[in-house]
């Protein structure tokens, strides 16, 4: 169950928008590879601003995925690609709803 989370907002600079929602699509397939990472999003919130939302039943996972590939990824692009330094919150979950039927998601741009 998912008990732990993070919240990742990050702005893209002028004309890197296209960029910067390339790059999130390519993190998908890391983040189909870490085991402690249950569940991952990439979404747009306005024509410059994105966010990524991943949940986490364990500390150990989150954290993994914090020092893991995506995260290094991010920071190494952050200054050609992001306005301003990425947000990154670590916070707690409620209550959630998931439907996860057993079989590989799809992206909604598969």
């Amino acid at each position: 169950m998912a008990k732990l989370a993070i919240w990742a907002v990050l702005e893209s600079k002028v004309g890197k928008e296209r960029e910067v929602e390339e790059f999130l699509k390519s993190a998908q397939p890391l983040a189909e590879k870490e085991e402690g990472t249950l569940t991952w999003y990439a979404v747009r919130l306005a024509p410059s601003k994105f966010a990524i939302f991943d949940t986490f039943a364990e500390e150990s996972g989150r954290e993994a995925h914090l020092t893991g590939n995506i995260a290094k990824a991010l920071f190494a692009q952050a200054k050609e690609l992001f306005a301003n330094d990425p947000e990154i919150h670590k916070i707690d979950v409620l209550a959630a709803k998931a439907h996860l039927s057993g079989r590989k998601q799809k992206s909604a741009h598969n």
